[in-house]
């Protein structure tokens, strides 16, 4: 199991709020917020729904950018379809946030991406592709939810997500993670590895089977 080291040591990101407008989807007319990252100039943005600063814990995904996954519909990953799900979960509950982080490929960027692709059709998991190319198995960093949660009054959560390093994360940045709700979605036959590696070499709470 990858360690939580990480996500135990916070950093202050600076980041930006720029603009917001109505974002209509098929399942709920969301709020989408555009934030930049002063150091590398991203852009990252937050879905919201309903009222957030109540103080009461938020139905929540943080949910990385997987272009292959979210925008092409691969079925490599079950990115694409955890983003679907999650959207439609925060509309049936009518209230809740989606944190949208440009961090492509596990923080490796979309070009390495693809070259662990070409490394896994060769025979290699995941976690060994992402070594083989010079990069840890895991580089995406969660401290920059922070000051998205802190401008909608956000302490708490019920998180969305199977993976404990994100777990950790919040609550190293002081968020209330008060409830954990699993989401196992779209296991088939093209990503039936790439889940069981995330279980067994990264520590994700994943059954193995739907």
């Amino acid at each position: 199991m990858q360690s939580n080291s990480a996500a135990a040591r916070p950093v202050s990101y600076k980041l930006d709020y720029i603009a917001s407008s109505k974002l209509p989807t098929p399942w709920a007319t969301f709020e989408i917020h555009i934030f930049i990252d002063r150091a590398t100039a991203k852009e990252h943005l937050m879905l919201t729904l309903g009222e957030l600063g109540d103080g009461a814990p938020v139905l929540a995904r943080v949910h990385s950018e997987c272009l292959t996954g979210d925008a092409l519909f691969s079925q490599r990953c079950d990115c694409g379809a955890q983003l679907e799900s999650a959207m439609q979960i925060i509309a049936a509950e009518g209230r809740g946030a989606l944190l949208y982080l440009r961090q492509e490929g596990r923080g490796i960027g979309l070009v390495n991406k693809i070259r662990a692709y070409q490394l896994q059709d060769a025979g290699a998991d995941t976690v060994e592709a992402n070594e083989q190319l010079g990069f840890p198995a895991d580089m995406r960093r969660y401290d920059l939810c922070k000051p998205m949660l802190d401008r909608f009054g956000i302490t708490a959560l019920k998180l969305m997500t199977n993976n404990p390093r994100k777990v950790a994360a919040m609550e190293n940045l002081g968020i209330e993670v008060a409830e954990r709700l699993p989401l196992q979605v779209n296991r088939n036959a093209y990503n039936e590895n790439y889940l069981s590696t995330k279980a067994a070499k990264l520590g994700h709470w994943l059954k193995e089977r739907l």
